[in-house]
């Protein structure tokens, strides 16, 4: 069985990011979505992990291969707990490639079996991050185009709790 984990922050999760899910859970037997900790945006986050997981799992809930996770560990480590061989990125510009290709590298020194396979955004999805997500949020816009449906409201109340 191929195991593929697609790990990020996932805060929100977009419509983006459920594009690149639906795309790699054909690529695998089984697709670990998984709710990782970014250092750099630990202090900045929206959502809590575990409310994380549960909108993803709303989200996913009709792709049957994918599992949706959380886990504070390396990457690489976490593959290996899991038996995956490969991780799966999404890429919505060169900039992403750089960064992207960097963690790749690690992530091999780490744990040699892993692979990363890189997916390209589709072109309708490539402006949508889940920080353009926030920002739009916070001016009250209409979020439709820029994250899934069934978690619209769970982000409009979160940020309007957060003023």
């Amino acid at each position: 069985m191929k195991t593929a984990i697609y790990p990020g922050s996932f805060d929100p999760i977009t419509l983006g990011h459920r594009n690149v899910i639906k795309r790699a859970a054909g690529c695998f037997d089984k697709l670990i979505v998984c709710v990782m900790v970014n250092a750099e945006k630990v202090n900045s986050g929206l959502f809590t992990p575990a409310e994380r997981v549960e909108l993803i799992r709303r989200v996913v809930k009709d792709f049957p291969n994918v599992e949706v996770d959380y886990s504070n560990a390396l990457v690489a480590e976490y593959a290996k707990e899991k038996g995956a061989c490969a991780l799966v990125k999404g890429l919505r510009a060169a900039s992403d490639y750089e960064y992207e290709l960097q963690m790749a590298l690690i992530n091999q020194k780490l744990n040699p079996k892993l692979e990363t396979l890189f997916i390209p955004s589709s072109a309708k999805y490539t402006y949508i991050s889940s920080s353009v997500v926030k920002e739009m949020a916070s001016y009250g816009a209409d979020l439709s185009d820029f994250v899934p449906r069934e978690i619209i409201g769970d982000v409009n109340e979160k940020i309007k709790r957060k003023k």
